[in-house]
């Protein structure tokens, strides 16, 4: 009888996990993969033209140095979060219902920070100088740290790609790679901890970069000890939004191919997570607005409205911010009638994701763009086709990499014999 029940519980596994025994044919397979193949070699040639030109093929100047590709990064960079925010729920907290969703999101943590380091390799504009950070670093710089914590996490995320790589159906035939993956498997869980260490600093201090711009005071705010509101506004929107991104990946994928992959209740997991963490970001950026309106900005002599005086930026643009892509995607996630119907569900995750977003581009332009000086102009920043090329190629990269990782590598399952998810296969 027991028997019985667990055959039944596998059977009833089985119609959430794919096991990858059926795959669309090679033909269609590359048909979907054509276009995607198409936009990356222009995203290839326009970068192409920066480096061997320069930066004068782009938009950005000495008083516009941030634009479209630091937004790119930045955005990337949270929405890749959920990377090692699953790991340490899954390894440090041992929160195993997650599981089903850990290879997917290690695999779009890769494609996240592997996409942001080609582009900070373009953004240098003197790519062959870009050792200079790791041999002359300038340990005053908030940059430095961020550089060798993005550049550490993206070898841990390396090692943790490697093992889903050897499950590969043809290379597990070979014992020495099946050997090997089994060793390296072992160190997961202290490759875990190491990314969320590496994760958690260099989110922090992407967001006190801009903190501590006294020179801009749109984006300065004070803080506690060495660290400003923003380093900890920055982790936080981070693991609030990286859940939500796994979902939203995820469900495409599901829509993409006509498969359940995961349990249903994985989603309402995810977003009840993202919708708690939005929730306790969206209460700490409003306490640091209102500080940073009625006592920061005052202090250094501006009056706050003057920041919103600009027409691209008005004051609707902070109310979407927290409001209507803070406040509303966290209500919708963790109430329980909404959480319950996907459509609900996956429209407050792709909110939440939007929100995120909106913060980095507000951070990243709209600081640059709001004039400090009495005889400073409102800066007028459109990207150049070469940036918006090479942002369409990470993007286009990301899906390629993601689709033959699909098809080839068991993202949603570990093979047979190991656990997948509570219940285990």
């Amino acid at each position: 009888m027991a028997s019985a029940v667990v055959t039944n519980s596998r059977l009833a596994d089985q119609k959430w996990i794919a096991r990858g025994e059926e795959r669309t044919s090679l033909s269609r397979f590359l048909l979907w993969l054509s276009p995607w193949a198409v936009v990356l070699a222009v995203g290839i040639y326009a970068a192409g033209l920066c480096l061997y030109y320069g930066l004068n093929q782009t938009n950005m100047d000495n008083r516009f140095a941030f634009g479209l590709w630091i937004f790119l990064d930045l955005g990337i960079i949270a929405l890749g979060a959920g990377a090692f925010f699953t790991g340490f729920l899954v390894y440090i907290l041992k929160r195993a219902e997650l599981r089903p969703i850990l290879n997917t999101a290690v695999v779009v943590g890769f494609i996240c920070y592997s996409g942001a380091v080609a582009i900070l390799m373009i953004d240098v504009g003197q790519p062959l100088r870009a050792w200079f950070t790791f041999w002359h670093p300038n340990t005053h710089s908030m940059l430095t740290e961020v550089t060798f914590c993005i550049s550490c996490y993206l070898l841990v995320l390396s090692l943790e790609y490697i093992p889903i790589l050897l499950r590969n159906r043809q290379l597990r035939k070979l014992p020495s790679f099946l050997v090997f993956e089994h060793q390296l498997h072992k160190l997961v869980p202290v490759l875990a901890g190491v990314g969320t260490l590496l994760s958690f600093f260099h989110q922090g201090s992407l967001g006190g970069l801009y903190g501590v711009l006294r020179g801009r005071p749109f984006a300065f705010r004070e803080g506690f000890f060495i660290w400003p509101s923003t380093f900890f506004l920055f982790i936080l929107s981070a693991i609030a939004s990286g859940p939500s991104f796994l979902m939203l990946v995820t469900a495409t994928v599901e829509k993409v191919t006509g498969k359940c992959l995961v349990p249903p209740d994985l989603f309402r997991r995810l977003g009840f997570i993202s919708g708690i963490l939005l929730a306790i970001y969206v209460a700490a950026k409003s306490i640091d607005t209102l500080i940073w309106l009625n006592i920061t900005s005052p202090s250094v002599g501006f009056a706050p409205w003057q920041y919103y005086m600009h027409k691209p930026f008005g004051t609707p643009i902070l109310f979407a911010e927290i409001v209507l892509l803070g406040l509303l995607p966290a209500f919708l996630l963790t109430y329980r009638k909404t959480a319950a119907r996907r459509g609900w569900l996956l429209s407050a995750a792709a909110l939440a994701c939007a929100g995120i977003l909106l913060n980095r581009f507000v951070l990243t332009v709209q600081t640059l763009a709001v004039p400090t000086l009495p005889f400073d102009e409102f800066l007028q920043y459109t990207p150049s086709w070469q940036e918006v090329a090479s942002f369409g190629g990470v993007i286009a990269y990301g899906v390629i990499v993601y689709s033959l990782s699909y098809r080839y590598l068991p993202l949603f399952a570990a093979p047979k014999g190991e656990n997948t998810h509570v219940s285990g296969d």
